[in-house]
């Protein structure tokens, strides 16, 4: 099955209860999330694998790509859809060459175009901007101008997801700028009524779950 990159993207946050972990996850999934990335920066391997096992099926249920965050052994041990790569996370050429042709592949390029052209030709599926805006999760990244998105959706043929402090009230000027997706953490899985959140969410690209 072929997947677009559009929409909602949901990445996880630092969960250790898989129990909690799948609940989140289902509400974002049930409100219409149309990525899912997991990305557990404190896990062991084995919580990793475990956690990822279950996401698996989740995702299953909801015909929702799993894109696994860095760890490509993980990506290839689960058969996950895809995975997505940071700046300092290894070859985009080596990941494509032992993910193959038909994965997702994704790649952090920050505030740089450079590293988006290269990522391209290397065989990403999408690639990343950002953090646009103030993150709990990363306090102290450097700051994306959204300017960038504009000059990306001219350079590149690829799908533009931006990352990065994201919460309905400022993602909008993100999707008037170029970007095909909004990959969101804190503002979904943090949010009192998660599938609510995913839902109006997606009313900004125009989408029902």
């Amino acid at each position: 099955m072929k997947y677009g990159i559009s929409g909602l993207y949901a990445v996880t946050p630092d969960i250790v209860e898989t129990s909690d972990l799948l609940a989140r996850t289902e509400a974002a999934l049930s409100g219409g999330a149309r990525l899912l990335q997991y990305r557990n920066k404190s896990a062991s391997a084995a919580l990793r694998l475990t956690q990822g096992r279950a996401l698996v099926a989740l995702c299953g249920d909801y015909q929702v790509p799993l894109i696994i965050n860095d760890h490509l052994e993980l990506a290839l041990a689960l058969n996950a859809q895809g995975l997505h790569v940071g700046g300092e996370d290894g070859s985009v050429i080596e990941a494509r060459r032992r993910l193959g042709p038909d994965k997702i592949l994704g790649v952090s390029c920050y505030g740089r175009i450079e590293s988006a052209l290269s990522a391209a030709a290397a065989g990403a599926t999408y690639v990343a901007f950002g953090g646009f805006f103030p993150s709990k999760v990363k306090p102290s990244a450097m700051r994306t101008p959204i300017e960038l998105l504009r000059k990306a959706k001219r350079e590149l043929r690829l799908p533009i997801v931006a990352i990065g402090g994201i919460t309905l009230a400022n993602a909008p000027e993100l999707l008037a700028a170029g970007a095909n997706s909004v990959a969101v953490i804190s503002a979904l899985y943090e949010a009192p009524d998660i599938h609510g959140a995913a839902y109006a969410f997606n009313t900004l690209f125009g989408e029902r779950p």
